[in-house]
């Protein structure tokens, strides 16, 4: 079986590029779906973060990722430590998940942050799904109601698409202009 790693920024489109994946038989992994999923069940996890951030982190039963958001962000140190906590679970349950799809040709792995996270080498392709900045401003805004300022904070976070574009097999352009099915017909991966 093959793996293929799908990155973008936020907003680009990459969840809908793997639904599309997914639509064509495809198995794909969200790293950031199971990763909110760990950071709130995981003991492991939960043990990590409660004890360098307090049990305040998990009042609701579940992490405040809001919480989170604020001690970390502009902290290259607790992002890090935070990092380093999550990813190492999430590549388990990614070796796990892999391990059931052991009959398909190719599984994918969606990650944002696939270079980042390590997780890029754990997979035999790139395919990195871009769009112009201001349409991902956009796309943000209206999914998650973040204000501009605060979206592109997080955006610097990320490897810029240039960069990423370099390590990639595939480059898919999500700008609402070019159809993206036919893009990812070209990658004659099924």
């Amino acid at each position: 079986m093959k793996v293929l790693g799908i990155t973008g920024g936020m907003g680009s489109g990459k969840s809908t590029v793997s639904q599309l994946l997914k639509i064509n038989g495809m198995p794909v992994y969200n790293t950031d779906i199971v990763g909110a999923q760990l950071s709130n069940f995981s003991p492991v996890i939960r043990r990590q973060l409660t004890a360098r951030y307090g049990d305040e982190l998990y009042q609701t039963g579940v992490l405040n990722r809001p919480m989170l958001a604020t001690l970390i962000f502009n902290r290259k140190e607790d992002m890090k430590f935070v990092n380093s906590v999550i990813h190492p679970e999430v590549q388990k349950h990614f070796e796990d998940w892999k391990t059931q799809h052991a009959d398909k040709a190719w599984t994918g792995i969606e990650s944002a942050i696939l270079f980042e996270s390590g997780f890029h080498l754990l997979v035999d392709q790139i395919l990195l799904v871009t769009a112009p900045l201001e349409l991902r401003i956009e796309r943000v805004r209206k999914r998650d109601g973040l204000d501009r300022e605060t979206i592109l904070q997080r955006i610097r976070h990320q490897l810029p698409d240039e960069q990423k574009a370099f390590l990639s097999e595939y480059v898919l352009i999500n700008d609402n202009q070019q159809a993206i099915i036919p893009q990812i017909c070209e990658m004659k991966i099924f």
